[in-house]
């Protein structure tokens, strides 16, 4: 992101600038909830940026949507309230979307559960479903600290970039400087 800005005609978001090379880690501290959410949606191409410039890969999210959305998986902060019988069809779900083998996707959606031990299944299960995909980018908003360890472990060598309000909360995600 380059001055990535994002604007609905009553607040704005950002300047943002960060750059996530492959297989790093990065992190950015935000002053609010809104702009933690907005600024992960921008990163992830979800939303348009209005200034400046978002490039996923080396796509354009203004004009490359849908290439975009195969490089970049986005895991919301809100917890999934589903029930553990609905896995399955959500990662049905998630599996269409990807047009990934609905078959292959669950086997690996259940190892990725096993890696996410002792994680809360409203939050493991929206991790599972990004993972699932063969996005190279996960961008989390807001993810849970108490699961860092977890989360990091199941993301793998995947780069990663995750908004938060806390510093301490962003350092255990990240193996590049915290933004701020």
């Amino acid at each position: 992101m380059r001055g990535a800005t994002f604007g609905d005609g009553c607040d704005t978001v950002g300047p943002v600038s960060v750059d996530v090379n492959a297989g790093e880690r990065v992190t950015l501290v935000c002053s609010s909830a809104r702009e933690a959410a907005i600024t992960a949606k921008l990163g992830a191409g979800l939303v348009k940026a209005t200034a400046g410039s978002v490039s996923i890969g080396e796509f354009d999210p203004r004009v490359q949507p849908v290439h975009c959305k195969r490089i970049a998986a986005f895991v919301p902060h809100a917890a999934l309230a589903l029930p553990e019988m609905e896995f399955e069809r959500y990662i049905a779900y998630r599996a269409a979307l990807w047009n990934v083998d609905r078959r292959r996707a669950t086997a690996h959606a259940k190892l990725i559960l096993e890696r996410l031990q002792g994680v809360h299944e409203a939050f493991a299960f929206p991790l599972a479903g990004a993972l699932i995909t063969p996005a190279t980018l996960v961008v989390l908003e807001r993810p849970q600290p108490a699961y860092a360890e977890q989360i990091v472990a199941a993301v793998g060598s995947r780069s990663m970039f995750s908004t938060h309000l806390e510093r301490a909360a962003a350092e255990l995600f990240a193996n590049v400087a915290v933004q701020a």
